[in-house]
């Protein structure tokens, strides 16, 4: 039940309403690399649970569909979001591991807020100690 999941885990990142119940979203960025949705039928029964933030789920945004508020009942908010001077619009990036591999996912928005592009790149940790 939604109590027993509340009592175990606290409060969500983000509460959702969804056509059959409502979505749970557990966020662990910006420090961590995993997203949960927990999904309740309308009488509070959990029906999935699944850790969204995956190469495969993030490749299956469907581009020029998509908007802000997809993005944020299923992935939550970003880790940081940018702008560039050669993009009109938002750059909303997640962190997540593919495997055992740090990676970023990029996530282009127009200007209206509609997901156009998506790239990837690996998180590469900062290995430089400082010069003497």
């Amino acid at each position: 039940p939604r109590a027993q999941v509340l009592g175990r885990l606290g409060q969500p990142t983000s509460v959702h309403t969804l056509p059959q119940g409502e979505r749970l979203l557990y966020s662990q960025l910006p420090a961590g690399t995993e997203v949960y949705n927990l999904d309740f039928d309308a009488a509070g029964r959990l029906e999935r649970s699944e850790q969204v933030l995956t190469q495969t789920r993030l490749e299956s945004i469907p581009l020029e569909q998509w908007a802000v508020a997809d993005l944020l009942r299923t992935f939550g908010p970003p880790l940081r979001v940018e702008r560039v001077a050669r993009w009109n619009g938002d750059i909303w990036t997640y962190r997540f591991k593919q495997g055992s591999d740090p990676r970023f996912a990029h996530v282009q928005l127009d200007s209206a807020g509609v997901v156009r592009r998506i790239g990837f790149t690996d998180d590469i940790p900062n290995t430089d100690k400082g010069r003497d």
